[in-house]
């Protein structure tokens, strides 16, 4: 019997710990030492073993999370604990783990772990065994663990510990083995390692060490596997800053080693020494030499007969150097003959070699060419390596045809031993051969080449053929029937291709002795039609993907799964009706996929028929984006059910409150569905795995928890939107601590947001929060923290005050459409931002000056500072945001000049500084540095002068707006040097705007929105992103131009809108202005435009606005469908303009003559000076006449002001009250 204390102290850890897959289901008896995982001392009853891994692998995968609670210090006899492949949530170790001082043994690894590691281990003084490996681990190793003299395995690899090695690692010398690898350690390579003589597994491989490798390590004569260099920063490789001291003799003294790798080693391709010494390793079983720079200068000027490489040498990693001649490969053959494995992959080898290769190397069987420039014809140089098992060629220069590159290899006896061949990623055309002269092999890989036309029909497989990979060419037609007499085949992969058999062909034909061991079958992606057939005669068939093909109407009652089928993949085809109730009799079925078609069913009839021995083996579900329509069923009977995903269907109706989701739910999503009705914590109860919760867009659906409910579970994603959860802010929130997104927008919360929620944000990393569209007001509270965001979207809502310094850590924050007042204190706080990518400040109550911090901001790609009331300059340190590729400052009062310093902003696409008060001239530099500009809005400012000839050189310039300006001048002649604007664009053009973050964890490119607000058919309207891309449009409005319009304007095809109104224009409208026949918006009001409307206007048929009118045009309107569909308006105040739609008539083409009345001089103005006179006479009687009145008689008087004062109220009212309106539709 255990001791009773320790008994308590377990079963208190044990309720510390979140055990989802019963783990410690055992830990109920009175004996604790018979409990799983627990050994105790037959002496003394004491417990001395602890040992509760977790298991991940294709079989199973199981594991604890929650935290580990300090009553594991009543064990103080404990020598063994392993805790690893479980989830601590990066949480840190615990401290008082050093305080077990009888430990010999402690695993650790692969539990997600974070913090540093605890001083207090270095009292664990009888420790043989400490692997802290694959956690999140920071900080540096603390100089305590120096004190574990009796350590003799450390495994601290595949972390993020940094700083130098402290020379105390040197103490540890009953160490054995050290594994440091994948971290950030830099500096020096300690020499005190070279202490450590019971040594012999070293790797120290993928930090950032640099200077040379310390001999002292030529003192560890029991070392038998080293391996240094490689590079922290994997795609820097090459950028490895250890290196070797020629003349050294250390490697020499490791007479044990087996296996040695020095990848990255930035100068071993200048000494011939070292490489010698490597070559005289008695022992040496396998070398790596990759990402060294290797070349064919340096190898092959090494003579042969002093470098021969022990007999015992059986690997070679040689890749990733820079070797070009296929001489390489004679080399190798005269100084190592024994080898069994070759990796030259990733070098730029070209050429045949001779047949003394494959004679030689009789002992070769696997070789990896990958990443090469081979051709076909190279391939004879390997025939005759009759005991080659592999040939890796992907990503090779292969441009032959299928059937000759295999003629060239099976030329020699290699034909008999080849089992794997892989020729992916190469240009090999033709179709494919007959293959059975390869007699052995086992898997062909042909994936992404241009294979194309049928298959012919006679072709045969290999008789051992296993696996056949031929998915992403273009080969049509069906699958011969020789496939289906392949009776090893396991595997067949034609993804991707243009097959358009019937799928009930494709089945006849594959119904050969294939149907007894077909396993894997992959067909996805090609245009085969027809319905689902029975599949019953695949016996052995695990998986089976169909998706994204032409499968339509209805699945047959009758259509059979194989028995074993475990996968079944459909979706994204046109397949109707519901699921048939054979499925639910799969009692193998795990994953079914049947998204994107148009099922219609409704979904408790689906579950129904699901409902067979299929619901104690379903663990994945897919029906979303179907139409499938009914409310939610309980769902409970699915026992081992894990994803349920019914996004984008039909479904409706309330939710019943008595059903239950599947207790081992780990991922519900139900997003965008119509049900209504409120989910409780009842519907949740038991659902302690799920992780990924996503309800958005069911409008009606509430989520109503119990008051003080703790959810069972632990969310790391939490989808929300456009569901009711207010008008409180949820607390059952306050719960979860994992979440990595979290979407609460548009959920009708009117609350101030708790202090908690903000801490648990700041207090983390890598979140993504959208809680817009709410009426959530406050201050937000600051905290002391820089940990890193991935995107907050605070905005719309009420937030005031300033914006907290500790916002800076994201990577893409959008406080919009608030009421921040202060900016200060957030985009002037100390510090680089290093992170902060897109700032989005717009529609606050911002003033005074634009902060001048923005040196801070070094990777800002998108900054809309617009819909403020900043004044003052642009700030000059703008000028300093290289990245910057949108810059939106609209409708503010800034004024002076655009600052000069932008000119370095050479990445701006998009550059919106209207609506302000800027003034001077715009500068020629806008168009001659800031070429890559497609959206320029400067209107409404006041700018004067010309425009820059240089603003021609916006090539990619889809949008010009300098309306409402001061402009004068003439409209350049270059504007035919806007080729965007001379090419149509379509939607399907549209690729989004992005840019390139260089953050670890998020690498890669990420796309922004731009938007633009236009006026617009007489309104100001937002147009976003494709629409955009649509709008081409120059607007030149409003300013003071004069000259004619430039005939060039005609070759801009694809304008859209073109407004030149409110000018002094002169002269005619082009005449081949039809040529412009995307035009939706045409206005060239009130100018002095001449002559005749052109002809060619009739050819524009989409024209919805047309105004021509306070012009001098003359002669009859066009007859043409467009052109009298517009309001006479359009035309108006043009005196001999004629023609419908007008009511002026022409007779030949003229307008008809009305009499003229001679009047004398000056008697054509409507205000004459007796006008005036008589206006000032008559004003004054009427005014003395009204006014006097009033002072005499003291009634009328009292009338008077008291009307004029009810009157002033009545205008207020009113006023107030369409403000109010105004207000409430923005």
């Amino acid at each position: 019997m255990c001791i009773q204390t320790e008994r308590e102290a377990l079963l208190q850890f044990k309720a510390a710990l979140v055990d989802d897959y019963g783990m410690l289901s055992s830990w109920t008896t009175s004996d604790c030492c018979q409990w799983q995982g627990i050994r105790c001392s037959n002496l003394t009853a004491h417990v001395l073993m602890l040992d509760l891994h977790g298991d991940f692998n294709d079989v199973q995968h199981r594991y604890m999370r929650g935290e580990i609670h300090k009553s594991l210090m009543e064990l103080q006899q404990l020598n063994y604990l392993n805790l690893s492949w479980n989830y601590f949530q990066g949480r840190g170790i615990p401290e008082f783990l050093g305080s077990l001082t009888n430990l010999r043994y402690l695993d650790l690894s692969y539990s997600d772990f974070g913090g540093k590691i605890p001083t207090q281990f270095g009292s664990l003084s009888h420790l043989k065994y400490l692997n802290l490996g694959r956690n999140s681990l920071e900080g540096s190793i603390p100089r305590q663990l120096g004190n574990l003299f009796q350590l003799q395995h450390l495994d601290l690899s595949i972390n993020q510990f940094e700083g130098n090695i402290h020379s105390q690692i040197g103490n540890l010398s009953q160490l054995q083995h050290l594994d440091l690898s994948i971290n950030q350690f830099e500096g020096n390579i300690p020499s005190q390692i070279g202490n450590l003589s019971q040594l012999q597994h070293l790797d120290l491989r993928y930090n950032s060490f640099e200077g040379s490798i310390p001999s002292q390590l030529g003192n560890l004569s029991n070392l038998q596997k080293l391996y240094l260099g490689g590079s922290h920063y994997y795609d820097d490789a090459y950028g490895g800053a250890l290196k070797i001291d020629d003349g050294d003799h250390w490697l020499s003294n490791l007479i044990s080693l087996t296996h040695l790798s020095l990848d990255s080693i930035s100068n071993l391709n200048t000494s011939h020494s070292f490489l010698q010494m490597i070559s005289k390793l008695p022992k040496l079983r396998e070398l790596s030499l990759s990402y060294c720079s290797l070349s064919d200068h340096f190898i092959l000027s090494l003579r042969p007969s002093k470098f021969n490489f022990s007999s015992s040498l059986s690997i070679l990693d040689l890749s990733w150097n820079s070797f070009t001649s296929s001489m390489i490969l004679q080399w190798l053959s005269n100084v190592t003959s024994n080898l069994v494995e070759l990796d030259l992959s990733g070098n730029l080898l070209e050429g045949s070699t001779s047949n003394h290769f494959g004679r030689v190397m009789n002992s070769l069987e696997h070789l990896d060419l990958t990443d090469n420039i081979f051709k076909g014809e190279d391939l004879k140089s390997f025939a005759n390596i009759c005991t080659l098992h592999s040939l890796y060629m992907p990503a090779n220069n292969l441009t032959e045809d299928l059937p000759s590159i295999l003629h060239n290899l099976s030329s020699g006896c290699v034909k008999q031993s080849l089992q794997e061949l892989d020729f992916q990623y190469n240009q090999i055309t033709g179709s494919l051969p007959d293959l059975s002269v390869f007699s052995s092999l086992r898997s062909l890989v042909l994936y992404g080449n241009k294979l194309s036309g049928k298959i012919p029909e006679g072709i045969r497989l290999p008789f051992h053929l296993k696996s056949l990979s031929i998915e992403s060419n273009s080969l049509e037609g069906g699958i011969p029937k020789s496939f289906g007499n392949s009776c090893a085949l396991r595997s067949l992969d034609m993804f991707g291709n243009n097959l358009n058999k019937e799928l009930s062909v494709i089945i006849h034909q594959l119904s050969g002795c294939a149907r007894f061991s077909l396993q894997e079958l992959y067909i996805r992606g090609n245009q085969i039609n027809g319905t689902l057939s029975d599949l019953s005669i695949f016996s052995a068939l695990k998986t089976l993907d169909l998706s994204e093909n032409q499968l339509n109407g209805k699945i047959p009652e009758n259509t059979k799964l194989p028995y074993l089928l475990e996968t079944l993949s459909i979706g994204s085809n046109s397949l109707e009706g519901g699921i048939p109730k054979s499925f639910g009799d799969a009692c193998a079925l795990r994953s079914l996929d049947m998204s994107n078609n148009s099922l219609s069913e409704e979904f408790p009839m689906i579950i129904h028929h699901l409902s067979g021995c299929a619901r104690y083996s379903l663990e994945q579900l897919d029906l979303s984006m179907n139409q499938i329509n009914g409310t939610l069923p309980d769902l409970s009977i699915f026992s081992s059910l894990r994803e349920l995903n019914l996004y984008g269907n039909k479904l409706n109706g309330e939710i019943p409150k008595d059903i239950k989701f599947p207790p081992q739910l780990e991922e519900l999503d139900m997003q965008s569905n119509s049900l209504k009705g409120v989910l409780t914590d009842y519907h949740f109860a038991n659902m302690s795995k799920l992780y990924f919760l996503e309800l958005s867009d069911n409008s009606l659906m509430a989520l109503a928890f119990s008051q003080n409910w703790v959810p069972p579970f632990q969310l790391s994603h939490i989808g929300l939107r456009s569901c009711k959860l207010g008008p409180v802010f949820p607390k059952w929130l306050e719960t979860q601590n994992q979440f990595r997104d979290i979407d609460i927008s548009n959920a009708g919360i009117a609350d101030m947001v708790p202090k908690w929620f903000w801490a648990n944000l700041a207090f983390r990393e890598f979140i993504s929060m959208n809680i817009s569209y709410n009426n959530l007001h406050g201050i937000i509270p600051n905290f002391p923290t820089k940990n890193m965001q991935y995107s907050l979207i605070l905005g719309p809502n009420q937030f005031d005050g300033p914006v907290p310094p500790f916002l800076r850590g994201s990577v893409f924050l959008d406080l919009s459409k608030n009421q921040f007042s202060d900016s200060l204190s957030f985009l002037c706080a100390n510090g680089t931002v290093e992170t902060l990518y897109e700032l989005d400040l717009s529609n606050n109550h911002f003033s005074g000056k634009i902060p001048d911090c923005w040196s801070h901001f070094k990777p800002l790609t998108y900054l809309d500072l617009s819909h403020n009331n900043f004044s003052g300059r642009i700030p000059t340190s703008m000028g300093s945001l290289l990245h910057l590729q949108a810059l939106l400052l609209r409708n503010n009062n800034l004024t002076d000049e655009i600052p000069f310093s932008l000119r370095n902003c050479t990445n701006l696409v998009m550059l919106d500084i209207s609506e302000n008060r800027l003034s001077g001239l715009i500068p020629a530099w806008i168009g001659s540095e800031l070429q890559e500009l497609q959206f320029l809005s400067l209107g409404r400012n006041n700018f004067h002068g010309s425009l820059p000839l240089q603003i021609c050189y916006l090539s990619d310039i889809q949008l010009l707006d300098v309306s409402l300006n001061s402009m004068s001048g003439q409209i350049p002649k270059c504007i035919k040097n806007f080729t965007s604007m001379t090419q149509k664009t379509s939607s399907r053009d549209y690729q989004g705007h992005s840019y390139h973050v260089n953050i670890i964890g998020l690498s890669g490119s990420h796309t922004y929105d731009l938007n633009a607000i236009l006026m617009w058919k007489g309104s100001e309207q937002m147009f976003k992103n494709n629409v955009l891309l649509l709008l081409k449009s120059i607007d030149l409005s409003s300013n003071h131009f004069s000259g004619e319009i430039p005939l060039e304007i005609e070759n801009l095809f694809g304008l859209v809108s073109l407004n030149l109104s409110r000018n002094h224009l002169t002269g005619k409208i082009p005449s081949n202005i039809g040529k412009l026949t995307s035009l939706d918006f045409l206005d060239l009001s009130r100018n002095h435009l001449v002559g005749s409307i052109p002809p060619s206007l009739t050819q524009i048929y989409w024209l919805s606005v047309l105004d021509l009118s306070h012009n001098h045009l003359t002669g009859e309107i066009p007859t043409g469908t467009q052109l009298q569909s517009f309001n006479a308006s359009s035309y108006e105040d043009n005196l001999d303009l004629c023609g419908p739609p007008l009511e002026k008539l022409c007779i030949d083409g003229k307008p008809a003559q009305e009499p003229i009345v001679k009047l004398p001089e000056d008697e054509n103005l409507l205000f004459t000076r007796e006008f005036y006179m008589s206006m000032a006479i008559g004003f004054v009687i009427s005014f003395w006449g009204v006014f006097g009145s009033i002072l005499m008689n003291r009634s009328w008087r009292h009338a008077y002001f008291k009307f004029i004062s009810n009157f002033s109220d009545a205008i207020y009212v009113m006023a107030a009250v369409k403000v109010f309106k105004w207000h409430h539709r923005g």
